[in-house]
């Protein structure tokens, strides 16, 4: 059997992880990434790896790290290079149309919603009058978050009414979407749950010094056992968007237990630093026993 990582760099923590846990479960991996590919219409093959390599044919599997940063053309181009290989019949982690969703924070906020699922108060728009309008309406205090972003980078939080204006205005002049959502009193601290097929595998709650608990801004990660309306709420957030791995994230507040993010291509070092279960290997495992059925 051979799975293929998409990754922009193969020794990366998180991707050095998956190579070693495929490797020992006897599994070969080929790294690469999209600028390895060369696609094509109406003659064969429609997707080649370079060194000539029929990609729907070499492998058996394509586990996608983040489909990382990268303009309108390049970003459009490898979600439609998934779909490709996947209409050829390749399997892949997670579906192009799982990680379409999860990718786009309102996209994937107003799917959830629409199914029940608790998420916050938010607005979009283009127009700085209107997200003026939205400012006061959502209590004066809410998150800007860019539409596209992870890692908690470029999410702001604006409590005053004049330094909203001239945010707004700002964004706007640079052809920025206004993304507005409502700021929840949360302790300063979430709780992501790793989902993994039909289960959740390992949960953390992030213990932050500010509202901000990105592992990656500073927060600490607690290991922590889920509720069992915690998971429930978890994996029905992760099956909705079509998620077969997924980091989600929930906030609790004295209001309810909302989701804010589902990551379609999560990174787990934070988590595996306080879990007892290796999450590499059972993202391979689960994998494997997939191709296999």
């Amino acid at each position: 059997m051979r799975v293929g990582i998409l990754t922009r760099n193969p020794e990366a923590w998180c991707s050095t992880q998956l190579r070693k846990a495929f490797a020992k479960l006897g599994v070969e991996v080929d790294c690469f990434w999209f600028t390895d590919l060369v696609s094509r219409i109406s003659f064969d093959p429609i997707v080649e790896k370079r060194g000539k390599v029929d990609l729907s044919r070499h492998l058996d599997a394509l586990l996608v790290r983040p489909i990382g940063r990268g303009s309108l053309d390049e970003v459009l181009y490898r979600v439609d290079t998934l779909h490709r290989l996947s209409e050829a019949g390749l399997y892949i982690v997670n579906p192009p149309r799982a990680i379409e969703r999860c990718v786009d924070k309102y996209y994937a906020l107003s799917i959830l919603n629409s199914t029940g699922i608790p998420v916050p108060k938010t607005v979009v728009t283009e127009d700085p009058e209107a997200a003026l309008e939205a400012f006061v309406e959502l209590g004066e205090d809410v998150i800007l978050k860019p539409i596209f972003g992870s890692r908690g980078m470029g999410i702001t939080r604006i409590s005053d009414y004049e330094v909203a204006r001239r945010i707004f205005n700002l964004l706007h002049y640079h052809h920025f979407v206004l993304y507005l959502q409502e700021y929840i009193p949360h302790g300063k601290s979430d709780i992501r749950a790793f989902v993994i097929g039909d289960k959740v595998v390992a949960a953390m709650c992030r213990k932050a010094r500010s509202w901000k608990t990105n592992v990656s801004q500073g927060a600490k990660p607690v290991a922590i056992t889920l509720s069992s309306e915690q998971t429930e709420l978890a994996l029905k957030a992760a099956d909705t968007l079509g998620c077969s791995v997924a980091g989600v994230d929930i906030l609790e507040s004295k209001n309810g237990r909302y989701i804010t993010e589902i990551n379609s291509q999560p990174g787990f070092r934070g988590l595996q630093s306080v879990s007892q279960v290796n999450v590499a290997e059972e993202i391979a495992k689960y994998i494997i026993n997939k191709v296999k059925m």
